[in-house]
């Protein structure tokens, strides 16, 4: 019976790693690259075009969007090489200053083409093809190579959908969240008692580093946005894109105004020290209140995180609560600092300015604040692609109402 469970937990892991997106990107770049140079090997004169894989595992990026437009520049950098390096075989041949003009024409003139990051593929392509003595053949060649690993890392994508990245990028964001959640339980944890003005400072350098987690969320969420983009696998791909955008905007707004009510709080204990920050019965409060914050952050992100109707009717449920625990804290709160404030009227600002910092993340997290905020940003996107592909954005509104008719005469 231990045997039977040990099979079926190998099996299932076996299953997991084939179905990870790192995995399926792996086997799909080795398989194009290896398939492009069995091709050029019948097509191009050179006995090993190492060009034609190289440029299958280059354009074989981890979206189809990101695949269309680096196979496109990377083919236009290789071309304008050749035909960079041709007119210096033709005018001046291969020398040593003639080999720095080279360089520098060809980085201009990848420049010119908008070929981005491939740039200096413009200035090697023209090296490779000026430092041999056929010349022509040597750019033909390359020119055949480039164009094999471009076409066969396209039709890679085309015929095999890459991965969609979202459940990582959604992974990327709940574990910010729960960052911050933990963040703010110590930040609770230690207002409620007497906090040295280092563990206060500390506190703020923790939230600072928080700008560095969010960057790093961005490049995740960025993959996961190209990998939706005219990916066969994905309906919606619009909505999912904006509402993980307008996700990771929410958290990292929350995340700043931490930032900020650390701030606060330094100053508070660099103001009362040797004195704790609030009177017992105010701390508590703000302990508490924190606490409800930080469970309220992690639903919001499984709430934008979660894809099915009704795990996400039940996640907005949960967080609809957390918030209305959160508000009735928050006016007890309010009445224990303007108590406060009434005998400490020194430090009244700082003291309201808690509040101000803890109204701005509710209001933030709200889940109504939340929906106009993603049909204004779903308004926004929308009429961008419109102005962007007006052609395009005819043909669907024209498909669009066909199928309504066809819907209405069928009564489907």
């Amino acid at each position: 019976m231990q045997d039977v469970r040990e099979w079926r937990s190998s099996l299932v892991g076996l299953v997991k790693r084939h179905r990870d997106p790192v995995v399926v990107q792996t086997l799909r770049s080795a398989g194009a690259a290896t398939i492009a140079y069995v091709i050029a090997l019948r097509l191009s004169p050179e006995p090993a075009p190492l060009t034609a894989p190289l440029t299958a595992l280059l354009v074989v990026q981890v979206t189809l969007y990101a695949t269309l437009t680096n196979g496109i520049r990377r083919v236009n950098a290789v071309v304008a090489g050749v035909l960079v390096a041709i007119a210096f075989s033709l005018l001046v041949g291969l020398t040593w200053w003639s080999l720095a003009l080279l360089i520098v024409a060809a980085l201009a003139v990848g420049r010119l083409v908008r070929v981005d990051e491939y740039v200096p593929e413009v200035a090697i392509s023209a090296m490779l093809v000026l430092g041999v003595t056929t010349v022509g053949d040597t750019a033909w060649a390359r020119v055949v190579e480039t164009l094999i690993g471009a076409v066969v890392g396209l039709g890679f994508n085309l015929l095999l959908a890459p991965p969609v990245w979202v459940g990582e990028a959604g992974e990327s964001i709940e574990g910010l969240a729960r960052r911050v959640r933990q963040l703010m339980l110590r930040v609770g944890e230690e207002a409620a008692g007497r906090t040295p003005v280092e563990e206060a400072v500390a506190r703020l350098h923790e939230a600072r580093r928080l700008d560095h987690d969010i960057v790093e969320v961005d490049a995740a969420l960025r993959q996961a946005e190209d990998s939706l983009r005219l990916n066969p696998r994905v309906r919606e791909g619009l909505l999912h894109r904006v509402v993980l955008r307008t996700g990771l905007d929410t958290l990292e707004i929350c995340t700043v105004v931490l930032r900020v009510l650390a701030r606060t709080l330094t100053d508070l204990a660099k103001a009362r020290e040797p004195k704790p920050l609030f009177a017992s019965e105010t701390g508590a409060a703000v302990e508490q209140l924190l606490s409800e914050i930080a469970d309220a952050v992690v639903s919001f992100a499984v709430l934008v995180t979660t894809h099915l109707s009704e795990s996400a009717e039940s996640a907005e449920a949960r967080l609809t609560a957390e918030l209305r625990t959160a508000a009735g804290t928050r006016d007890k709160l309010a009445l224990l600092l303007r108590e406060e404030s009434a005998h400490e009227s020194r430090h009244w600002q700082l003291l309201g300015a808690v509040l101000t910092e803890v109204d701005r993340i509710l209001d933030e997290l709200d889940t109504e604040h939340r929906s106009r905020r993603l049909l204004e940003e779903l308004d926004r996107v929308s009429r961008e692609q419109r102005e962007r592909m007006p052609r395009l954005t005819r043909l669907r509104e024209r498909l669009g109402v066909q199928e309504q008719l066809w819907r209405n005469r069928t009564g489907i």
